[in-house]
């Protein structure tokens, strides 16, 4: 395996900082308290990350539509029919309270790592993919696991 490179490293650890503030505030109240004035409710606990949990569900489908993009012959087909899973499933799985929307979420994640895998396998993700996505969806899983066990 190749190492990270650090832009991709640092910009994808930037991106865990919605979840992890939203844990922040579930477990500790002043920090909520003052996320609400200052923010609004819409930015603190499982607003923050269930809303941004689905987008960036979303936009790994586009990534994921671009590995596609470098497929040939069936593989191509599989991977753009492959791609569009993550944002459909955001779309359908994120209604129906906090606690389940979480949950669908971190099923999402999950199975997205599944489909990095087979785009890393098939050679169409960097050689260093899998390792930034493990850690990232480790830490997104954890994050939005704080909500349904709070």
């Amino acid at each position: 395996m190749t190492q990270i490179p650090r832009s991709a490293l640092i910009l994808g650890l930037a991106g865990v900082i919605p979840f992890a503030w939203g844990a922040l505030t579930l477990l500790a109240p002043a920090l909520a308290g003052w996320g609400q004035q200052t923010l609004g409710p819409r930015f603190i606990g499982p607003y923050v990350q269930l809303y941004y949990g689905a987008i960036i569900l979303s936009f790994m489908s586009g990534v994921l539509w671009g590995f596609a993009t470098k497929a040939e012959d069936s593989r191509a087909a599989t991977g753009y029919a492959l791609s569009v899973i993550p944002a459909l499933w955001a779309f359908f799985m994120t209604g129906g309270g906090p606690t389940s929307a979480a949950i669908n979420l971190m099923t999402g994640f999950a199975g997205l790592l599944i489909l990095d895998f087979a785009f890393w396998r098939w050679g169409l993700a960097p050689g260093w993919w899998m390792q930034l996505r493990v850690l990232l969806t480790a830490l997104v899983v954890l994050c939005l696991a704080v909500g349904p066990i709070f």
